[in-house]
Protein backbone atom coordinates (compact mmCIF):
# COMPACT_ATOMS: atom_id res chain seq x y z
CA UNK A 1 0.00 0.00 0.00
CA UNK A 2 1.08 3.43 -0.98
CA UNK A 3 1.00 5.21 2.30
CA UNK A 4 2.35 8.15 1.21
CA UNK A 5 0.45 8.39 -1.86
CA UNK A 6 -2.87 7.76 0.38
CA UNK A 7 -1.75 10.43 2.93
CA UNK A 8 -1.47 12.73 0.10
CA UNK A 9 -4.66 11.80 -1.25
CA UNK A 10 -6.75 12.20 1.49
CA UNK A 11 -5.32 15.70 2.03
CA UNK A 12 -6.52 16.81 -1.25
CA UNK A 13 -9.58 15.38 -0.89
CA UNK A 14 -10.33 17.76 2.39
CA UNK A 15 -8.98 20.53 0.64
CA UNK A 16 -11.10 20.11 -2.37
CA UNK A 17 -14.19 19.52 -0.36
CA UNK A 18 -13.45 22.83 1.32
CA UNK A 19 -13.15 24.52 -1.86
CA UNK A 20 -16.39 23.53 -2.98
CA UNK A 21 -17.70 24.42 0.41
CA UNK A 22 -16.78 28.09 -0.01
CA UNK A 23 -17.98 28.14 -3.93
CA UNK A 24 -21.40 27.04 -2.94
CA UNK A 25 -21.46 29.33 -0.14
CA UNK A 26 -20.12 32.20 -2.19
CA UNK A 27 -22.77 31.37 -4.81
CA UNK A 28 -25.83 31.67 -2.57
CA UNK A 29 -24.88 34.84 -1.17
CA UNK A 30 -24.94 35.98 -5.00
CA UNK A 31 -28.19 35.44 -5.52
CA UNK A 32 -27.97 32.06 -7.33
CA UNK A 33 -31.19 29.90 -7.07
CA UNK A 34 -28.85 26.64 -7.18
CA UNK A 35 -25.56 25.65 -7.20
CA UNK A 36 -23.53 22.63 -8.15
CA UNK A 37 -19.81 22.63 -8.04
CA UNK A 38 -17.48 19.38 -9.65
CA UNK A 39 -13.73 18.87 -9.45
CA UNK A 40 -11.86 15.78 -10.79
CA UNK A 41 -8.41 15.99 -10.18
CA UNK A 42 -5.90 13.45 -11.69
CA UNK A 43 -1.86 13.23 -10.72
CA UNK A 44 0.17 10.19 -11.67
CA UNK A 45 3.23 8.98 -13.40
CA UNK A 46 3.93 7.82 -17.17
CA UNK A 47 6.99 6.34 -18.54
CA UNK A 48 7.98 5.67 -22.17
CA UNK A 49 10.41 3.52 -22.99
CA UNK A 50 11.80 2.93 -27.11
CA UNK A 51 14.23 0.25 -27.37
CA UNK A 52 14.91 -0.51 -23.89
CA UNK A 53 15.69 3.00 -23.15
CA UNK A 54 13.33 5.89 -21.23
CA UNK A 55 12.25 7.72 -23.88
CA UNK A 56 9.72 9.78 -21.44
CA UNK A 57 8.77 10.62 -17.73
CA UNK A 58 5.59 12.85 -17.30
CA UNK A 59 4.62 13.57 -13.88
CA UNK A 60 1.62 15.25 -14.19
CA UNK A 61 -1.52 16.66 -11.95
CA UNK A 62 -4.56 18.46 -13.78
CA UNK A 63 -8.04 19.63 -12.99
CA UNK A 64 -10.17 22.54 -12.12
CA UNK A 65 -13.12 22.78 -10.09
CA UNK A 66 -16.20 23.80 -12.06
CA UNK A 67 -19.14 25.75 -10.89
CA UNK A 68 -22.79 26.13 -12.69
CA UNK A 69 -25.12 28.19 -11.25
CA UNK A 70 -28.93 28.88 -12.29
CA UNK A 71 -31.14 32.10 -11.64
CA UNK A 72 -34.63 31.83 -12.64
CA UNK A 73 -33.77 29.00 -14.58
CA UNK A 74 -31.23 30.42 -16.74
CA UNK A 75 -27.87 28.37 -16.40
CA UNK A 76 -24.34 29.81 -16.50
CA UNK A 77 -20.94 27.74 -15.81
CA UNK A 78 -17.25 28.85 -14.88
CA UNK A 79 -14.01 26.99 -13.54
CA UNK A 80 -10.73 27.45 -12.36
CA UNK A 81 -8.01 25.73 -11.50
CA UNK A 82 -6.59 27.84 -8.39
CA UNK A 83 -8.18 26.83 -5.37
CA UNK A 84 -8.13 30.26 -3.85
CA UNK A 85 -10.69 32.02 -2.11
CA UNK A 86 -10.30 34.83 -5.09
CA UNK A 87 -10.06 32.84 -7.74
CA UNK A 88 -13.51 31.08 -6.61
CA UNK A 89 -15.72 33.43 -6.02
CA UNK A 90 -14.00 35.03 -9.62
CA UNK A 91 -15.44 31.71 -11.16
CA UNK A 92 -18.78 32.33 -9.17
CA UNK A 93 -18.85 35.57 -10.96
CA UNK A 94 -17.76 34.25 -14.29
CA UNK A 95 -20.90 31.91 -14.10
CA UNK A 96 -23.58 34.55 -12.76
CA UNK A 97 -23.14 36.89 -15.14
CA UNK A 98 -23.10 33.91 -18.02
CA UNK A 99 -26.53 33.07 -16.35
CA UNK A 100 -27.72 36.74 -17.18
CA UNK A 101 -27.00 36.42 -20.42
CA UNK A 102 -28.84 32.75 -21.06
CA UNK A 103 -32.04 31.81 -22.10
CA UNK A 104 -34.32 30.66 -19.81
CA UNK A 105 -35.28 26.65 -19.59
CA UNK A 106 -37.38 25.21 -17.61
CA UNK A 107 -35.95 21.80 -17.53
CA UNK A 108 -32.63 23.44 -16.32
CA UNK A 109 -32.08 22.63 -12.74
CA UNK A 110 -30.42 20.71 -9.80
CA UNK A 111 -31.31 17.13 -9.92
CA UNK A 112 -34.72 16.77 -7.41
CA UNK A 113 -33.09 15.85 -4.56
CA UNK A 114 -35.28 13.20 -4.11
CA UNK A 115 -32.93 10.97 -5.81
CA UNK A 116 -29.69 11.96 -4.18
CA UNK A 117 -27.36 9.63 -2.79
CA UNK A 118 -27.75 8.86 0.68
CA UNK A 119 -25.73 6.23 1.71
CA UNK A 120 -22.16 6.44 -0.09
CA UNK A 121 -20.73 2.94 -0.34
CA UNK A 122 -17.01 2.32 -0.35
CA UNK A 123 -16.37 0.42 -3.40
CA UNK A 124 -12.24 -0.13 -3.39
CA UNK A 125 -11.51 2.26 -5.81
CA UNK A 126 -7.95 3.54 -4.68
CA UNK A 127 -5.13 1.57 -4.21
CA UNK A 128 -2.28 3.80 -4.01
CA UNK A 129 1.63 2.54 -4.66
CA UNK A 130 4.22 4.84 -4.13
CA UNK A 131 5.65 3.77 -7.37
CA UNK A 132 9.11 5.20 -9.03
CA UNK A 133 9.75 5.96 -12.54
CA UNK A 134 12.48 3.28 -12.25
CA UNK A 135 10.04 0.97 -11.24
CA UNK A 136 7.68 1.59 -13.91
CA UNK A 137 10.48 1.54 -16.74
CA UNK A 138 11.57 -1.81 -15.98
CA UNK A 139 7.91 -2.86 -16.31
CA UNK A 140 7.88 -1.68 -19.92
CA UNK A 141 11.09 -2.42 -20.85
CA UNK A 142 10.31 -5.69 -19.50
CA UNK A 143 7.43 -6.03 -22.03
CA UNK A 144 9.37 -4.82 -24.69
CA UNK A 145 12.10 -7.54 -24.37
CA UNK A 146 9.75 -9.90 -24.57
CA UNK A 147 8.32 -9.02 -27.54
CA UNK A 148 11.88 -9.25 -29.66
CA UNK A 149 12.49 -12.66 -27.61
CA UNK A 150 8.88 -13.81 -29.08
CA UNK A 151 10.44 -12.75 -32.43
CA UNK A 152 9.23 -8.94 -33.14
CA UNK A 153 11.25 -7.25 -35.76
CA UNK A 154 11.52 -4.27 -33.69
CA UNK A 155 9.55 -2.05 -30.88
CA UNK A 156 7.35 1.02 -31.16
CA UNK A 157 7.51 1.48 -28.03
CA UNK A 158 6.09 0.73 -24.66
CA UNK A 159 4.18 2.68 -21.69
CA UNK A 160 3.36 2.10 -17.92
CA UNK A 161 1.09 4.58 -16.36
CA UNK A 162 -0.03 4.95 -12.65
CA UNK A 163 -2.58 7.49 -11.79
CA UNK A 164 -4.50 8.43 -8.84
CA UNK A 165 -7.42 10.51 -8.69
CA UNK A 166 -9.60 12.77 -6.17
CA UNK A 167 -13.66 12.93 -7.13
CA UNK A 168 -15.82 15.43 -5.08
CA UNK A 169 -19.19 16.85 -6.41
CA UNK A 170 -21.57 18.94 -4.36
CA UNK A 171 -25.00 20.86 -4.65
CA UNK A 172 -26.93 23.45 -2.90
CA UNK A 173 -29.40 20.69 -1.88
CA UNK A 174 -26.96 20.02 0.77
CA UNK A 175 -24.95 17.17 -0.75
CA UNK A 176 -20.89 17.37 -0.63
CA UNK A 177 -19.22 13.87 -1.06
CA UNK A 178 -16.27 12.60 -2.87
CA UNK A 179 -14.04 9.68 -3.24
CA UNK A 180 -11.11 8.65 -4.29
CA UNK A 181 -9.49 6.38 -7.02
CA UNK A 182 -6.51 4.68 -9.24
CA UNK A 183 -5.94 3.11 -12.40
CA UNK A 184 -2.77 1.38 -13.72
CA UNK A 185 -2.00 0.53 -17.28
CA UNK A 186 0.57 -0.93 -19.64
CA UNK A 187 0.92 -1.29 -23.33
CA UNK A 188 3.09 -2.56 -25.67
CA UNK A 189 3.58 -1.91 -29.31
CA UNK A 190 4.88 -4.19 -31.74
CA UNK A 191 6.49 -4.26 -35.22
CA UNK A 192 6.77 -7.27 -37.85
CA UNK A 193 8.29 -6.85 -40.61
CA UNK A 194 8.20 -9.05 -44.18
CA UNK A 195 9.79 -7.74 -47.26
CA UNK A 196 8.44 -3.77 -47.88
CA UNK A 197 5.41 -4.71 -45.54
CA UNK A 198 5.64 -3.62 -41.95
CA UNK A 199 2.54 -3.77 -39.44
CA UNK A 200 1.88 -2.71 -35.91
CA UNK A 201 -0.16 -4.59 -33.57
CA UNK A 202 -0.64 -4.06 -29.87
CA UNK A 203 -1.65 -5.63 -26.11
CA UNK A 204 -2.39 -3.71 -22.92
CA UNK A 205 -3.98 -4.44 -19.49
CA UNK A 206 -6.15 -2.06 -17.29
CA UNK A 207 -6.50 -2.42 -13.25
CA UNK A 208 -7.44 -0.85 -10.27
CA UNK A 209 -4.56 -2.50 -8.33
CA UNK A 210 -0.96 -2.34 -9.33
CA UNK A 211 -0.22 -6.29 -8.61
CA UNK A 212 -3.65 -7.13 -11.30
CA UNK A 213 -2.45 -5.75 -14.20
CA UNK A 214 -1.20 -8.54 -16.12
CA UNK A 215 2.19 -9.54 -16.28
CA UNK A 216 4.08 -7.50 -18.81
CA UNK A 217 6.27 -10.08 -19.97
CA UNK A 218 2.80 -11.60 -21.14
CA UNK A 219 1.70 -8.01 -22.68
CA UNK A 220 5.19 -8.00 -24.90
CA UNK A 221 4.66 -11.86 -26.17
CA UNK A 222 0.50 -11.17 -27.13
CA UNK A 223 1.97 -8.21 -29.15
CA UNK A 224 4.32 -9.84 -31.28
CA UNK A 225 2.67 -12.31 -32.13
CA UNK A 226 -0.34 -10.25 -33.14
CA UNK A 227 1.80 -8.39 -35.13
CA UNK A 228 3.21 -11.30 -36.94
CA UNK A 229 -0.08 -13.11 -37.64
CA UNK A 230 -0.83 -10.10 -39.76
CA UNK A 231 1.83 -10.42 -41.97
CA UNK A 232 0.65 -11.18 -45.97
CA UNK A 233 -2.91 -9.78 -45.27
CA UNK A 234 -4.87 -9.33 -48.65
CA UNK A 235 -7.96 -8.01 -49.68
CA UNK A 236 -11.23 -10.10 -50.45
CA UNK A 237 -13.51 -10.35 -53.32
CA UNK A 238 -16.96 -8.42 -52.05
CA UNK A 239 -19.55 -10.71 -51.12
CA UNK A 240 -22.00 -11.06 -48.26
CA UNK A 241 -20.23 -13.25 -45.11
CA UNK A 242 -20.79 -13.79 -41.35
CA UNK A 243 -19.07 -11.63 -39.64
CA UNK A 244 -17.01 -12.17 -36.19
CA UNK A 245 -15.76 -9.18 -33.98
CA UNK A 246 -12.94 -9.74 -31.78
CA UNK A 247 -13.59 -8.75 -27.91
CA UNK A 248 -10.91 -5.90 -28.04
CA UNK A 249 -13.31 -4.12 -30.64
CA UNK A 250 -16.74 -6.00 -29.87
CA UNK A 251 -17.49 -3.39 -26.84
CA UNK A 252 -17.30 -0.77 -30.06
CA UNK A 253 -20.72 -1.74 -31.67
CA UNK A 254 -22.60 -1.72 -27.98
CA UNK A 255 -20.64 1.84 -27.97
CA UNK A 256 -23.11 2.53 -30.61
CA UNK A 257 -26.11 1.44 -28.95
CA UNK A 258 -25.34 3.47 -26.00
CA UNK A 259 -25.06 6.79 -28.15
CA UNK A 260 -28.15 5.64 -29.47
CA UNK A 261 -29.99 5.23 -26.32
CA UNK A 262 -28.61 8.42 -24.83
CA UNK A 263 -30.90 11.04 -23.23
CA UNK A 264 -29.92 13.88 -25.10
CA UNK A 265 -30.07 11.96 -28.41
CA UNK A 266 -33.84 10.83 -27.70
CA UNK A 267 -35.25 14.26 -26.84
CA UNK A 268 -33.03 15.57 -29.98
CA UNK A 269 -34.91 12.95 -32.19
CA UNK A 270 -31.29 12.21 -33.65
CA UNK A 271 -31.37 8.68 -32.61
CA UNK A 272 -32.35 5.28 -34.78
CA UNK A 273 -33.56 3.93 -31.33
CA UNK A 274 -36.10 6.88 -30.19
CA UNK A 275 -38.90 5.09 -30.56
CA UNK A 276 -37.87 1.69 -29.05
CA UNK A 277 -38.40 1.70 -25.73
CA UNK A 278 -39.82 -1.62 -24.61
CA UNK A 279 -39.33 -2.87 -27.92
CA UNK A 280 -37.01 -5.89 -29.45
CA UNK A 281 -33.42 -4.39 -30.48
CA UNK A 282 -31.28 -7.78 -29.60
CA UNK A 283 -32.28 -11.73 -29.85
CA UNK A 284 -33.60 -13.03 -26.78
CA UNK A 285 -31.77 -14.81 -24.89
CA UNK A 286 -29.46 -11.39 -24.48
CA UNK A 287 -29.48 -9.04 -22.04
CA UNK A 288 -27.39 -6.55 -20.50
CA UNK A 289 -27.01 -5.53 -17.10
CA UNK A 290 -25.37 -2.27 -15.11
CA UNK A 291 -23.53 -2.61 -11.68
CA UNK A 292 -22.31 0.97 -10.63
CA UNK A 293 -21.36 -0.33 -6.88
CA UNK A 294 -18.90 -3.92 -8.81
CA UNK A 295 -16.36 -3.39 -6.12
CA UNK A 296 -13.08 -2.35 -7.31
CA UNK A 297 -14.69 -2.13 -11.08
CA UNK A 298 -12.83 0.12 -13.66
CA UNK A 299 -16.52 2.18 -13.94
CA UNK A 300 -17.74 1.81 -10.61
CA UNK A 301 -18.69 5.02 -8.84
CA UNK A 302 -20.74 5.57 -5.75
CA UNK A 303 -23.26 8.25 -7.62
CA UNK A 304 -23.42 9.84 -10.74
CA UNK A 305 -21.69 13.47 -11.94
CA UNK A 306 -25.25 15.26 -10.62
CA UNK A 307 -25.08 13.36 -7.36
CA UNK A 308 -27.80 10.47 -7.94
CA UNK A 309 -27.81 7.49 -6.15
CA UNK A 310 -27.28 4.38 -8.47
CA UNK A 311 -27.71 0.85 -8.27
CA UNK A 312 -27.92 -2.29 -10.23
CA UNK A 313 -30.29 -1.59 -13.44
CA UNK A 314 -30.90 -3.53 -16.48
CA UNK A 315 -30.56 -1.79 -19.67
CA UNK A 316 -31.74 -4.88 -21.87
CA UNK A 317 -33.75 -7.59 -20.70
CA UNK A 318 -34.36 -10.66 -23.16
CA UNK A 319 -33.45 -8.65 -26.09
CA UNK A 320 -36.03 -5.73 -25.27
CA UNK A 321 -34.79 -2.12 -24.37
CA UNK A 322 -35.74 -1.22 -20.79
CA UNK A 323 -34.93 2.44 -20.40
CA UNK A 324 -32.65 5.64 -22.05
CA UNK A 325 -29.96 6.77 -20.34
CA UNK A 326 -31.52 9.99 -18.73
CA UNK A 327 -29.40 12.98 -17.04
CA UNK A 328 -32.00 15.22 -14.66
CA UNK A 329 -31.96 17.57 -17.68
CA UNK A 330 -32.74 14.58 -20.67
CA UNK A 331 -35.02 13.11 -17.95
CA UNK A 332 -37.24 16.30 -17.77
CA UNK A 333 -37.49 16.70 -21.68
CA UNK A 334 -38.09 13.65 -21.83
CA UNK A 335 -41.07 13.79 -18.67
CA UNK A 336 -39.24 11.05 -17.34
CA UNK A 337 -37.41 9.98 -14.20
CA UNK A 338 -33.60 9.90 -13.95
CA UNK A 339 -31.44 7.21 -14.22
CA UNK A 340 -27.71 8.20 -12.57
CA UNK A 341 -26.27 8.37 -16.27
CA UNK A 342 -24.96 11.87 -15.90
CA UNK A 343 -21.55 11.42 -16.59
CA UNK A 344 -21.70 8.02 -18.29
CA UNK A 345 -22.35 4.50 -18.14
CA UNK A 346 -20.80 2.15 -15.04
CA UNK A 347 -19.66 -1.46 -15.56
CA UNK A 348 -22.03 -3.03 -18.19
CA UNK A 349 -22.31 -6.76 -18.63
CA UNK A 350 -23.58 -8.59 -22.13
CA UNK A 351 -24.60 -11.93 -21.42
CA UNK A 352 -22.88 -14.41 -23.44
CA UNK A 353 -23.01 -18.32 -24.06
CA UNK A 354 -21.23 -21.68 -23.00
CA UNK A 355 -18.79 -21.30 -26.03
CA UNK A 356 -15.29 -19.98 -25.86
CA UNK A 357 -13.61 -18.53 -28.86
CA UNK A 358 -12.57 -21.26 -30.55
CA UNK A 359 -15.94 -22.67 -30.64
CA UNK A 360 -17.59 -19.66 -31.94
CA UNK A 361 -14.73 -19.79 -35.20
CA UNK A 362 -16.26 -23.41 -35.21
CA UNK A 363 -19.25 -21.90 -35.47
CA UNK A 364 -19.13 -18.95 -37.39
CA UNK A 365 -17.62 -21.62 -40.12
CA UNK A 366 -16.73 -19.57 -43.51
CA UNK A 367 -16.52 -15.86 -42.56
CA UNK A 368 -14.40 -12.74 -41.29
CA UNK A 369 -12.96 -12.18 -37.71
CA UNK A 370 -12.52 -8.40 -37.53
CA UNK A 371 -9.54 -7.70 -35.10
CA UNK A 372 -9.39 -4.26 -36.16
CA UNK A 373 -12.01 -1.61 -37.43
CA UNK A 374 -10.90 2.14 -39.07
CA UNK A 375 -12.95 5.26 -39.95
CA UNK A 376 -15.78 7.19 -38.51
CA UNK A 377 -18.86 5.93 -41.03
CA UNK A 378 -21.61 5.19 -38.47
CA UNK A 379 -24.65 7.17 -38.26
CA UNK A 380 -26.54 6.83 -35.19
CA UNK A 381 -29.24 8.65 -36.59
CA UNK A 382 -29.82 6.48 -39.64
CA UNK A 383 -28.03 3.48 -37.87
CA UNK A 384 -26.01 3.44 -41.48
CA UNK A 385 -23.07 1.17 -40.29
CA UNK A 386 -19.84 1.56 -42.77
CA UNK A 387 -15.96 0.97 -42.02
CA UNK A 388 -12.48 -0.49 -42.98
CA UNK A 389 -11.70 -3.30 -41.44
CA UNK A 390 -8.97 -5.90 -41.11
CA UNK A 391 -8.59 -9.12 -39.53
CA UNK A 392 -8.69 -12.99 -40.88
CA UNK A 393 -10.58 -14.99 -43.56
CA UNK A 394 -11.87 -18.10 -41.79
CA UNK A 395 -13.27 -21.42 -43.35
CA UNK A 396 -14.22 -24.40 -41.55
CA UNK A 397 -13.53 -22.59 -38.52
CA UNK A 398 -10.12 -22.19 -39.48
CA UNK A 399 -7.91 -18.98 -39.86
CA UNK A 400 -6.90 -19.20 -43.29
CA UNK A 401 -5.16 -15.65 -43.91
CA UNK A 402 -4.85 -12.43 -42.52
CA UNK A 403 -7.25 -9.63 -44.51
CA UNK A 404 -6.73 -6.05 -44.98
CA UNK A 405 -8.69 -3.36 -47.02
CA UNK A 406 -12.16 -4.23 -46.69
CA UNK A 407 -15.08 -2.37 -45.86
CA UNK A 408 -17.72 -4.04 -43.05
CA UNK A 409 -21.56 -2.45 -44.19
CA UNK A 410 -24.56 -3.09 -42.72
CA UNK A 411 -27.40 -1.24 -40.52
CA UNK A 412 -26.87 -1.37 -36.67
CA UNK A 413 -30.39 -2.35 -36.07
CA UNK A 414 -30.05 -5.14 -38.22
CA UNK A 415 -26.68 -6.11 -37.05
CA UNK A 416 -27.84 -6.15 -33.53
CA UNK A 417 -31.03 -8.40 -34.81
CA UNK A 418 -28.03 -10.89 -36.26
CA UNK A 419 -26.00 -11.17 -33.07
CA UNK A 420 -26.01 -15.10 -33.57
CA UNK A 421 -23.93 -15.66 -30.41
CA UNK A 422 -20.95 -14.37 -27.56
CA UNK A 423 -18.48 -16.15 -26.52
CA UNK A 424 -17.72 -16.17 -22.77
CA UNK A 425 -14.58 -14.18 -22.64
CA UNK A 426 -15.21 -10.62 -21.92
CA UNK A 427 -12.72 -7.74 -22.57
CA UNK A 428 -12.14 -7.03 -18.94
CA UNK A 429 -9.86 -3.76 -19.59
CA UNK A 430 -13.22 -2.30 -20.21
CA UNK A 431 -15.73 -0.25 -18.48
CA UNK A 432 -18.19 -2.10 -20.84
CA UNK A 433 -17.62 -6.20 -20.70
CA UNK A 434 -18.64 -8.48 -24.02
CA UNK A 435 -16.86 -11.28 -25.48
CA UNK A 436 -16.39 -11.72 -29.40
CA UNK A 437 -19.45 -10.70 -31.56
CA UNK A 438 -20.77 -12.70 -34.42
CA UNK A 439 -23.14 -11.17 -36.28
CA UNK A 440 -24.86 -13.48 -39.21
CA UNK A 441 -23.97 -11.46 -42.38
CA UNK A 442 -22.90 -8.55 -43.46
CA UNK A 443 -21.36 -6.44 -46.83
CA UNK A 444 -17.84 -6.97 -46.96
CA UNK A 445 -16.19 -4.70 -49.84
CA UNK A 446 -12.81 -5.56 -51.22
CA UNK A 447 -11.07 -5.68 -54.82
Amino acid sequence: MGVETTKQLKTDLDQIKQAAMRALDYAKQQGAHEVEVGLSRQQGLSVATRDASIETVEYNQDGALGVTVYVDQCKGNASTADLSLAAIQKAVDAALGIARLTQKDACHGLLDSAFLAEDIPDLGLCFAADLTADELAAVAIEAEQAAMDAGATKSDGAEVNAHYGVHVYGNSHGFLEGYLSSRYSSSMVAIATEQDKMRREYDYSVARQWDQLRPSREIGEQAAQKAMATLGARSLKTQSLPVLFHRDIAGGLFRHFVSAIQGSSVYRQSSFLMNHMGQQIFPTWLSITEDPHLQHGLASKPYDSEGMGLQKRSIVHAGQLETFLLSAYSARKLKLHPTGHAGGIANWQVSHQDLDFNQLLAQMDTGILVTDVMGQGVNTVTGDYSRGAAGFYVEKGQIIHPVEEVTIAGNLQTMFEQIVAIDNQPNVNSSLQVGSVLIENMKVAGN
